[in-house]
């Protein structure tokens, strides 16, 4: 058993790169589309039907994400062909990364599962996770699942998410550790 990384919410995120289709590269931590704050969206896959509908979701509260200042950014170990084929089911605007590496999920403390078969994916991916980070780089809320059911729901995010940014000097939570 390898030792889990566990990111403490008060940190700094980690710098991690991934590929968009569009052949750039985004910082998945770094607010962007005019926000200080980003909310990064770990997917397992194409593979995953709760992951679209999940996905899918995410964008119909975007427009609330980006009136309080928070950009959108999701991502997976899918490869670009698997992403591809899975943007014909995702109505979305926000990027969406591919190639998350195992190296890459370790350092994010993600679960990370096998494919039960090659008809499931071909590779080993991460289970769901939800970060927010804050205007200064630092990890201001994390939700890491082991299973694609366990997501937090995203009208209780974008209302938590108001009601943090709308209050002065409301406290990073969870920051203590024993």
């Amino acid at each position: 058993m390898t030792n889990l990384v566990k990111l403490i919410p008060g940190s700094p995120f980690p710098s991690i790169n991934a590929a968009l289709l569009d052949g750039s590269t985004v910082n998945l931590g770094q607010a962007h589309s005019g926000a200080d704050w980003q909310m990064l969206v770990v997917y397992r896959g194409k593979h995953c039907p709760l992951c679209v509908r999940y996905l899918n979701l995410l964008e119909e509260h975007k427009e609330a994400l980006n009136a309080i200042g928070v950009s959108v950014t999701a991502v997976s170990a899918d490869s670009k062909e698997q992403l591809s084929q899975n943007m014909e089911v995702l109505n979305v605007t926000y990027p969406i990364a591919y190639g998350l590496s195992v190296e890459q999920m370790q350092q994010l403390g993600l679960y990370i599962s096998a494919p039960r078969s090659e008809k499931e994916t071909d590779h080993d991916f991460s289970e769901p996770a939800l970060f927010v980070i804050n205007e200064v780089g630092v990890l201001q809320g994390v939700n890491i699942a082991n299973t694609p059911f366990l997501r937090p729901e995203l009208d209780v995010v974008v209302r938590g998410l108001t009601f943090v940014r709308n209050q002065t000097g409301y406290p990073i939570r969870g920051t203590q550790t024993y």
